[in-house]
Parts: structure tokens; sequence; C-alpha cells
């Protein structure tokens, strides 16, 4: 007889695994199955784990700033103890670069504004008093290094920056989802691991279960698709994606771990950093290291792959962003050897997530998280818990959508806003920035 569940998440890393905790909050019996030996050992592992508000949108930033609440309020949000400690939030804050492709921050401050979310205005002697390392020359537009002119200043100085005090990384994104495991467990939800789901079952035009690799049923009549760069191949499983207007691909992408200059301390005095003059963010990095992802410039290509057939191993790109990263930090100490990550986006058409339900009943999608939401988990899963209930119980969410209440920001949120049926938004950075 094929096991029973209220409902089988596909996923566990950050963002799954906070699905099957607020619904298994709910009184719901849910079991999360995942392909891998544990929680958060996917793209979860491999996030940059960045926590900041800054969005191109109102509604992203909304959702960003009630996520950082329950990052600060981690413990009371678990509210057990998981053996192996706690997920640290380093609360270094975040400084973004003023340039002309993010409107030298003028929209974006008013977003955080319209929300009551603190930021300095930060002149270059303040970056400077702050990042001493700094070499505050422009460098835009991003070149690829095989451009003669790579590496040379093409500008006055930078024009400043905001600093946003709330905001930081979490030290350890691969225990925060174990911490969420063991909150999830004790509400009774159940995990599986080293499953693969190779149907999506129906009867009678809904979702009935799940089929495994070994031929294992298990039934429910809910399945969530949180299955990260793994979900458009979900969704085909499915056979949902070609009702959605939104859809969602793998994108390969490197980070680079360096080393800081001799003599300053990064792990003390580093922030987050957001610097599109020369395309890249950073945040600090274990062992007084910095840590440098790519905001996606338009001189580079875009590697959308098959998650399950990818180079795993760094490539020119690696060098390119260590290089760039060395146009602002000139002392920086770049390795022979490339250290940091190989690993995968799952991204969205414009490149903002879809929290939905599907065109078949019981099926919904928590996808397109863009390598930018891991910041937003613990809210998205309650969100999802909203939507998922409603829509069960005959609400119409594409003809009236679901509206959920922030906790902390006592903001009222348009689930719709992140639909599959959206339109492409215009407001969106169509980077990794969101």
């Amino acid at each position: 007889m094929a096991e029973q569940h209220d409902a089988v998440i596909i996923g566990a890393g950050i963002i799954g695994a906070s699905v099957g905790l607020e619904l298994a909050r709910r009184g719901w019996r849910t079991l999360n199955v995942d392909r891998l030996p544990a929680a958060g050992y996917g793209s979860t592992s491999a996030s940059c784990a960045i926590i900041r508000s800054h969005y191109s949108t109102l509604d992203g930033t909304a959702l960003a700033f009630e996520g950082y609440q329950y990052w600060r309020h981690w413990a009371e949000h678990l509210g057990v103890e998981d053996e192996r400690g706690p997920a640290r939030f380093e609360e270094v804050g975040c400084a973004v670069m003023k340039t002309p492709s993010n409107g030298f921050m003028t929209s974006i401050c008013a977003n955080l504004d319209a929300l009551g979310i603190d930021w300095e205005d930060w002149d270059n002697d303040a970056i400077m008093e702050r990042l001493p390392i700094y070499d505050l020359r422009s460098f835009a537009p991003a070149k690829r290094m095989d451009d003669p002119e790579f590496g040379e200043a093409t500008g006055p100085a930078m024009s400043g920056a905001v600093f946003m005090p709330q905001a930081g990384y979490i030290s350890d994104p691969q225990l925060a989802t174990h911490n969420v495991q063991i909150a999830a467990e004790a509400a009774g939800a159940r995990f599986l691991f080293n499953a693969d789901v190779t149907a999506i079952r129906q009867a009678g035009g809904k979702v009935c279960g799940i089929t495994l690799g070994n031929g294992e049923a298990i039934d429910a009549p809910v399945v969530v698709n949180v299955a990260g760069p793994h979900s458009a191949k979900v969704n085909d499983l499915a056979g949902v994606a070609d009702g959605m207007n939104i859809k969602t691909r793998a994108l390969r992408q490197e980070v680079v771990h360096v080393p800081a200059p001799d003599g300053f301390d990064y792990m003390a005095r580093g922030p987050v950093t957001s610097d599109s003059d020369i395309a890249c963010y950073s945040r600090p990095e274990t062992g007084n290291h910095i840590l440098f992802g790519s905001e996606d410039p338009e001189c580079d290509d875009r590697e959308w792959v098959d998650p399950d057939d990818y180079n795993t191993e760094f490539s020119a790109q690696w060098q390119t962003q260590a290089l760039r990263a060395g146009q602002r930090v000139p002392d920086l100490k770049i390795p022979n050897q490339a250290t940091g990550v190989v690993s995968l986006y799952d991204v969205a058409d414009d490149w903002i997530p879809i929290y939905d339900k599907s065109d078949l009943p019981g099926f919904y999608m928590a996808v397109g998280t863009s390598g930018n939401q891991f910041k937003n988990a613990p809210v998205a899963g309650a969100m999802m818990a909203e939507l998922i209930m409603r829509c069960q119980g005959g609400h119409d969410h594409d003809g009236d959508p679901v509206h959920f209440d922030y906790v902390f920001t006592k903001r009222r949120a348009n689930i719709g806003f992140f639909s599959r049926n959206r339109e492409i938004n215009p407001d969106s950075s169509f980077t990794v920035l969101g």
C-alpha cells in the first residue's frame, strides 16, 4: 500500500525545508524528498547566503526585509535547538556602489524609504575609511579578460555608495538548512534522502502523488516543486510548463574565494558589497578571504546547462572575476590555484521567483529562485503554506490572488506578484541582483 501524506515537497534545500516546516506547523503531514544525502546539500550549500533588502522592485524589497527579520530572530523562529548549533547571521552591513547602471541607487533608495529601511549615503571618503584597500577609479563597463582595455580606468572617481546596516550573511547555509529540518521534524515533518523522483502521478485531473526511482509510490494530494536548478525538469514531469508564461532554466555560475590583502582584517571590517562598475558582489569568507560573485555583465556569456550534465571545474571565468575584483582591490592576493564554488542558479525569465500554483490542481511551485532567494526562505515557506492551504480550500488564486500578512513588517503581500502567468517585469535588474 502506498504511503500517504498531505503534501510531498520535492527538494530539501533552504526553501523546500521551510515549506515543509510551515505546512507541518499548520498540522499537515509532510514529506520532503531529495535526491541528495542530506538537507541543504544542493545549490543551497553553494549559496553565498547574503542577507540584504535592496531590490529593484518594491515587492522584492518588502519580501527581503521581512526575510531579514526572520534571520535576526532565528532562534525564536526555529523554536527548537539543533545539536549542531544555530547558523550565525553576521550582520556586517551592505555597501552598494552608486553607478549609472543602478541609477546611482535613486529608485532603490526610494524603495528603502517606502519601507522604513535604514540606509546611509557614503561619499568616497566614507568608503575609504571603511575600505582603505579600495581603488575608487571607475572601470565600467565590465569587460572580458581578453579585451585590450581590460583593467584600464575609464572615467573619474566613483560617486560614493549607499550603505545599509541591516544586512550581512549567513556563515553556514547548509547548517541553516539543517536547523530548519530539525524544527520541521519537531513539528511532525519527515524527510527522505537519496531518493530520485521519476514521476508526478495524476488521477482525475489532479495530483495524486509521486513515484521514486526505486519504483516506490508515495501518495499525496499536494506536490510542491522546490527542486532548485532541477525545477524545470520537475515541471516537465508534471506537464505544467506549457501553461506557464514565465519559465525557469539552470545557469552555471562560478564564485571566487581569494585571500584579503596583507594587513587588512576583512572578516572584521569588510561589509557585503555590490559593485556594478566592476560587475562583482562580495562578502567576507572564512580564513580572512573575500568571496566574489558575478553580477552577470552583458559582455559575459550566460551558460545555460542541463543540471545533470555540466562542467563542475573552474574555467577562465574564475580568473576574469578575480581580476575584475583586483581592479577595485589592487593588492588582492590572487592565487595560482582557483578556489571557490562552481554551482547552478535556478533562474526565471525575469530573475524574479515563481511562488505559485500551477494549471495542474494540487501541484505548486517555489522555483526560479535565481541565486538571490536564500535570504527569503523563511518567509517564502510561510507564504507558500498560506497559498497552498487557501488553494486546496477552493480559492481561485489566478482570478483573485491570495494575500499574505508579513509577521514582522506588518505589510500585506500580494502573492500574485510572483505568478507564473505574469508578464516580464521591466523593473527587474535581469541579474542575480533581482
